[in-house]
């Protein structure tokens, strides 16, 4: 299927340390802008973990401005994740059956990560308030040795080159942040997640400040932690962590 170009702005480059940190240092030019790169030498996911970063897959940062009060930023994350899985679906022509997304931004192709998701914010020179998101997709390999199975496109069945992952990413984001900023706000955002999510109903086992908890997932509550409903029946809501199926949870 032949795909739109970019509409947004690019800002492209052959190595870059980190597209994120590019554009967070660009957060009082262009936006919406892309920034992109066929290589980084410090990518980086959640919590500073390094993000394997070599040629073949797609590592981009979309710059946006004033994209909503700051305590309705952490909902970027599930309009990011949405754009993504439908990128990936609009590509690849995937089953739908293969894919999901896990709690809060990771999607997931055969239970198997696929990309990284990094939200960070900042103020321009003027005061006002500017989000990056961060996208590292698995286009033609993926990271080894993680403590969750990874995968990419081409090992999934799909090859995929990067500028035609970018073209469908650009226009799925476009998408989906103008129904999130729609009269109906996150309310869209948060059934469109749930009605793709992976482990809902089930027993997982999320790792949050310094400790796991078990538990049933049960909801996403209106702003987007989970709802986990402990053995002893008490409803913990957890708005950061690591989510793993309770029976593959690493030690």
């Amino acid at each position: 299927m032949a795909l739109p170009p970019v509409a947004t702005p690019v800002v492209r480059f052959d190595t870059v340390g980190s597209t994120n940190q590019e554009a967070l240092a660009q957060a009082g030019g262009i936006a919406p802008r892309w920034f992109v790169a066929g290589r980084q030498t410090g990518g980086r996911g959640r919590r500073g973990r390094p993000w394997t970063s070599e040629p073949g897959n797609l590592y981009a940062s979309l710059l946006l401005a004033d994209a909503g009060p700051a305590a309705n930023q952490p909902e970027l994350c599930f309009v990011a994740a949405l754009a993504l899985y439908d990128a990936v679906r609009a590509v690849t022509g995937i089953d739908p059956l293969r894919i999901d997304l896990k709690w809060p931004n990771d999607v997931m192709i055969d239970r198997a990560k696929l990309a990284g998701i990094l939200l960070e914010g900042t103020l321009t020179p003027g005061g006002r308030p500017a989000t990056v998101i961060g996208f590292g997709v698995n286009c033609a390999h993926h990271p080894e040795g993680t403590p969750y199975p990874t995968t990419d496109l081409a090992a999934a069945g799909y090859p995929t080159e990067p500028p035609a992952m970018l073209a469908a990413l650009d226009a799925a984001m476009r998408a989906r942040l103008a129904e999130w900023a729609g009269g109906a706000g996150f309310a869209v955002t948060r059934e469109a997640w749930l009605r793709v999510a992976s482990g809902l109903g089930r027993a997982v086992t999320v790792r949050t400040g310094g400790r796991e908890v078990e538990g049933v997932f049960e909801a996403l509550d209106a702003s987007g932690a989970m709802v986990l409903r402990r053995a002893d029946g008490v409803r913990e809501t957890i708005s950061a962590g690591d989510v793993f199926p309770t029976s593959a949870a690493p030690v």
